[in-house]
């Protein structure tokens, strides 16, 4: 079965046509609602990233339905996104979080939100794991923690005395020792909710540990996840693509299909290690077809285009919010030479 005709890329066209894209304009200016949350469970699409036993898709599909998702309200696409790393984690974990947790992540009867991205920021450590004797007590700042209010449990981790990253589950509310911030102001995807979390003793039971490991060992694997270009940005840029008579678009068109089949090519037919250069450089040329995409989509709807009710400048800004979601030391470096070698 090819990805096209998958029945979840068919239920994920379903769900962008009839709510999310007509409601995109009003959902970046209000938030995502809880109702858009509860059609994503409904749908399966919390399954893909999951064990196939558990609902789970070949990765052509997962990205198929993520470009699907994105295109049609990033905001949506990026709440729900989060969800799939801790069903990943689980699936590879010999935890008792495991049994408890991953069907129903997996079944959407519960949405996961991840709370990790702070191990990037190594040596510093925003978020320490310190041993208790019968758990975890967690002390630090978590800068970025997204969809506060529509999850129900939270991936959190922090990185221990030894130099381990420790990751545990715990509910995503207000508790003893968590507390979030007011919701952020961004220049986009502030209807995602995202706040930051004030741990204060936060103490989790050693049954909620999915993953402990040496931090050198899981940034490792964490930079292999960060050399490929976001299915999102595709779904984007043809977002943007749409709005423009076809004439105009062809151009933009041809590239992005380019890019696209290099970079699906490179992750499908190689091991993850493999052809790193090639993958950041497919990286920083779909950010480019991207931007370009959605400047031409500004351009082509004038003075409208700057309405905030107007769809160019939300797609406009949700293309610099990709430039930076999912950044690490390696890909900022990458993109940063990309963009000055094409000023000569």
């Amino acid at each position: 079965m090819t990805s096209v005709s998958h029945p979840l890329v068919a239920r994920a066209r379903h769900l962008a046509d009839d709510l999310l894209a007509p409601h995109a304009e009003r959902v970046d200016q209000e938030g995502v609602p809880a109702g858009h949350i509860d059609a994503v469970k409904r749908s399966g699409l919390l399954a893909v990233s999951a064990p196939e036993e558990y609902g789970g898709v070949p990765a052509a599909v997962a990205r198929e339905t993520a470009e699907i998702l994105a295109g049609a309200c990033c905001s949506t696409w990026f709440v729900q996104t989060q969800h799939h790393t801790p069903v990943a984690t689980l699936a590879k974990s010999a935890s008792p979080a495991r049994d408890r947790l991953l069907g129903p992540l997996a079944r959407g009867e519960l949405l996961a939100g991840v709370a990790y991205a702070h191990l990037r920021a190594h040596p510093r450590a925003p978020v320490r794991a310190m041993r208790t004797r019968d758990g975890w007590r967690f002390e630090g700042t978590v800068p970025w923690f997204t969809g506060w209010g529509l999850n129900d449990v939270v991936l959190l981790a922090g990185v221990t005395e030894s130099d381990e990253v420790l990751f545990a589950f715990t509910e995503a509310r207000a508790q003893p020792g968590l507390r979030a911030s007011p919701p952020m102001r961004l220049a986009a995807l502030t209807a995602a909710r995202t706040v930051s979390l004030e741990l204060d003793g936060l103490w989790l039971p050693e049954e909620a540990v999915v993953l402990r490991q040496p931090y050198e060992e899981w940034a490792a694997t964490d930079r292999l996840k960060t050399v490929n270009a976001s299915p999102a940005v595709f779904g984007i840029a043809e977002a943007a693509l749409a709005l423009l008579d076809d004439a105009t678009a062809g151009p933009f068109r041809a590239r992005l299909s380019a890019v696209r089949a290099q970079a699906h090519a490179l992750a499908d037919q190689c091991a993850p290690h493999e052809h790193l250069e090639d993958r950041l450089a497919l990286r920083t040329q779909s950010y480019a077809v991207l931007q370009a995409a959605t400047t031409a989509a500004v351009v082509a709807g004038g003075g409208r285009a700057m309405s905030l009710a107007g769809k160019p400048q939300r797609l406009a800004r949700e293309a610099l919010f990709l430039m930076v979601q999912g950044q690490t030391k390696e890909s900022r470096r990458a993109h940063l030479k990309a963009l000055g070698s094409g000023l000569t």
